[in-house]
């Protein structure tokens, strides 16, 4: 599968959701499995919306055909557009499913990892990681994906902002000193996103 993460900044907010709406011609499209996205919770004009597709071949296709189009309807209401595109390796939680059903916010963390670690930070992803925000109450479903360049994507999907910020508390100091974290990653940038319904296809 794979997961395209768009990020962009908006200048005209009534015109960005009204086109938001307009993505829902997604549907019926080959290989589209799900879209979904909101508002940064960090940055008032942020916004990131995410895409699932069965694979790189079909979504290739549409952006040759029907991107444009569908994407007419936004055209000025956004600035600093980042599109970057991951291959799903593995899922946080067992049994992933490309939908925002039962989630109200979404975690994303965005990874640039030293070479040498590469395989050292996929491993304590999966073996630490992974278990702990499994367990965590509120955790609805999550992936690990992979980009060229040594680039990693954790997408995380979560009940409330509440549940979220107990596993923040609670949890990710210590998992981060156990999971040597800073030695693996070079950058790190992250964001919590507050889904919106309306967006979701």
């Amino acid at each position: 599968m794979l997961v395209k993460w768009i990020r962009c900044t908006v200048v005209d907010r009534r015109g960005f959701e009204r086109g938001q709406r307009k993505w829902a011609g997604l549907l019926g499209e080959p290989g589209f499995r799900g879209q979904g996205g909101g508002w940064s919770r960090r940055w008032p004009d942020t916004v990131h919306v995410i895409s699932f597709w069965e694979s790189r071949a079909f979504y290739d296709s549409f952006m040759a055909r029907s991107h444009d189009r569908l994407h007419a309807a936004q055209a000025g209401t956004y600035k600093d557009l980042q599109v970057k595109l991951f291959d799903h390796r593995f899922d946080v939680k067992t049994g992933f499913e490309p939908h925002f059903t039962g989630a109200d916010v979404l975690r994303l963390a965005h990874c640039k990892v030293r070479e040498e670690r590469v395989e050292h930070f996929a491993h304590v992803q999966e073996k630490i990681w992974n278990p702990a925000m499994a367990g965590s109450p509120g955790m609805v479903r999550g992936l690990f994906g992979e980009a060229p360049e040594n680039e990693f994507l954790v997408l995380s999907m979560w009940q409330s902002t509440a549940e979220y910020g107990k596993y923040q508390v609670e949890r990710v100091e210590r998992l981060t000193l156990r999971a040597q974290t800073e030695a693996d990653v070079a950058a790190l940038n992250g964001d919590v996103v507050q889904l919106e319904p309306s967006w979701t296809v």
